[in-house]
């Protein structure tokens, strides 16, 4: 899925102009102090119109921390907020992207999922079920284990992300980031974390490694699934086609689809659908790869 080729966008006006410059002095005067992310909010939303925003600290090694949210309708916001920041982001292609070492930038959703993805159960489930089509983000280092990403949704109206206001969003990226940036490494994030988890002071520090989010994939389906199996499970899971999965794995799409037929036998299923509720369901009743 790109986006949109011949898009029918209103252009840049000089009132939009105006309020991306004033919400950009409010965020510039507040970089030290935790309401800094609603104003940066702010001025992206008069630079181009986006339906709904999740910024959230990235730690390798353990679990997204949302730090700031806004547009996301209330009958939406258990499965977005709650199952997707407990266990949901375990199959999300940015989440794993960063833990894998996602460069800094700008990115829109097509850039980063498998080739699969937008048939994958998780798609259906985390974004349309959910009012959602796509996403963008930004992501920003603070040092070498963390990181900032702001991510702006799109779908609740019917509407994806046009190319002109993805060029405008990728084209302001280098001054976000450095906003974002300062944010991060001044009080304000200080603030709003200690908020997030009752007065626990944030350290940048690096997690510990031993404890990656892969724990979590290769301990589904013991003992009833190989590894080989579980491999190609978590790579379904992810999005990827027959294709893709075996080259990832340097095997024969064949025996992808051998493997596939056995563990759906040793499962009891018949469907992605099915394979995906009992992951979920598994992750919901087991620990996070933090917990330890």
């Amino acid at each position: 899925m790109n986006p949109p080729s011949n898009p029918l966008v209103a252009p840049l006006t000089l009132q939009s102009l105006q309020a991306w410059h004033t919400g950009l002095s409010k965020a510039f005067n507040t970089v030290d102090d935790g309401i800094f992310l609603r104003h940066l909010a702010t001025a992206l939303t008069a630079l181009t119109p986006i339906e709904s925003m999740m910024i959230s600290l990235e730690r390798k090694g353990l679990p997204p921390q949302l730090l700031f949210e806004q547009g996301i309708v209330g009958e939406y916001r258990d499965e977005i907020i709650n199952r997707y920041f407990s266990r949901g982001y375990l199959l999300d292609p940015f989440c794993l992207a960063v833990e894998n070492g996602l460069a800094e930038g700008f990115y829109h959703l097509s850039e980063i999922a498998p080739d699969d993805f937008f048939s994958s159960e998780y798609y259906k489930t985390y974004y349309l079920k959910t009012g959602g089509a796509e996403d963008c983000y930004y992501i920003v280092d603070l040092d070498p284990q963390s990181k900032i990403s702001l991510c702006m949704f799109q779908g609740l109206s019917g509407e994806c992300f046009a190319c002109d206001p993805l060029a405008l969003l990728r084209a302001v990226e280098p001054l976000v980031r450095e906003l974002i940036r300062r944010f991060g490494t001044a009080d304000g994030l200080q603030q709003l974390f200690r908020q997030a988890t009752q007065g626990t002071p944030l350290v940048l520090a690096p997690a510990n490694l031993n404890q990656q989010i892969e724990a979590a994939f290769m301990s589904f389906g013991t003992p009833l699934l190989t590894a080989r199996e579980r491999e190609i499970a978590h790579l379904i899971l992810r999005g990827h086609s027959v294709k893709s999965t075996a080259k990832v794995l340097e095997i024969s799409p064949e025996t992808v689809r051998m493997h596939r037929k056995n563990l759906y036998t040793k499962l009891e299923i018949s469907s992605q659908a099915e394979l995906f509720a009992l992951f979920i369901d598994w992750l919901t009743h087991s620990r996070s790869p933090a917990d330890d």
